[in-house]
């Protein structure tokens, strides 16, 4: 099942469901994916349950909606503060072709030898997929911000007039909400691009946290339940309206060193993040980025990423701020 939302004419919000490669339906009643998701955390229902309770209204022409801009974030929260976006990294193993070799060195070389990367890398390996009841490694995380971050399917993926890069990151992404009783709940998985400063990362890796302050997007669908093992995807820059780059990308557990799990319970074992009502968009990491390629990417590129089974495809074109001046004053 995949759910998305829609901005109306008089600023209401549709929500649309429908199965892989079928068309689209409102859901009868439900003012925004967030109010289904809480109704269903706080009533002990499934998202599946409660949206079949209130019924399936007229057909909704999504492709029709992506191109006239009116798609929105699959899910928004009223108070955009209220909407965390923050990820892992350091959590993928690469391509098949690497994966032993990547294995190989973190494993053989000297403790002394390696980068703390290298270091955060190789603990993932070894214990970031915990048997049941126990607890795994913590992963390397970061913020990006606040819903205020969260850039809808389509409009544009903004990097700062300070900014050295402004580069793509394809990306599974769990979407959240914390029920009244402060459980967090998994709404489902969406196709997401954690877009960052790769340059001023390469510079010093104690640089990440600035690297990351960057909006990002998700959608224009979130999948329901939970995700396959092994996920297969793209990711492709237009320039132009011409192919510039495109690579595959995988993830999904049989993909990565850590599991869902894991890097879920690292997140929401903070209290922070258990506010009841707040919604949380956290990004799982990537093996695959059009930087690594040498790509520098210009204002109106074009970012597009997909997956299988995840809906349609994720695109936002690529704009840089002017310059601002920033001044703190006395009061």
């Amino acid at each position: 099942m995949l759910i998305s939302q829609i901005r109306n004419a008089d600023g209401s919000i549709t929500v649309a469901m429908r199965e892989e490669g079928g068309p689209a339906r409102a859901v009868k009643g439900a003012q925004s994916v967030h109010a289904l998701a809480l109704e269903a955390a706080n009533s002990g229902r499934s998202l599946a349950a409660v949206i079949e309770a209130k019924g399936l209204g007229e057909a909704v022409d999504l492709e029709a909606a992506y191109g006239e801009g009116r798609m929105l974030a699959p899910i928004t929260h009223p108070d955009p503060a209220h909407l965390h976006l923050t990820g892992t990294g350091l959590t993928h193993l690469g391509s098949a072709a690497t994966r032993d070799s990547m294995h190989k060195k973190t494993t053989e070389a000297a403790e002394e030898t390696l980068t703390d990367s290298m270091k955060m890398f190789r603990m993932g390996l070894e214990n970031g997929k915990p048997a049941a009841g126990e607890k795994g490694v913590q992963p390397e995380w970061f913020y990006k911000g606040n819903g205020t971050q969260a850039v809808a399917p389509g409009a544009a993926l903004t990097s700062p007039s300070f900014a050295l890069d402004g580069g793509e990151e394809p990306e599974m992404a769990g979407i959240y909400v914390i029920a009244d009783d402060g459980t967090p709940f998994r709404v489902g998985f969406a196709v997401s691009n954690e877009f960052s400063d790769h340059v001023t990362e390469r510079i010093n890796y104690l640089y990440l946290a600035h690297s990351k302050l960057r909006q990002a997007s998700f959608g224009p669908e979130i999948r329901i339940g939970a995700p396959p093992e092994d996920i297969r995807g793209f990711s492709r820059i237009l320039r132009g309206g011409k192919l510039l780059w495109e690579k595959p990308f995988v993830s999904g557990e049989a993909n990565m060193s850590h599991s869902f799990a894991n890097l879920e319970y690292h997140h929401f074992k903070y209290g922070l993040f258990r506010a009841p009502g707040d919604v949380h968009v956290h990004m799982f990491g990537t093996a695959t980025l059009s930087f690594g390629d040498g790509i520098r990417t210009e204002a109106g590129d074009v970012f597009e990423i997909g997956a299988e089974g995840f809906g349609l495809p994720l695109r936002n074109p690529l704009a840089v701020a002017s310059e601002e001046e920033i001044v703190v004053r006395q009061l």
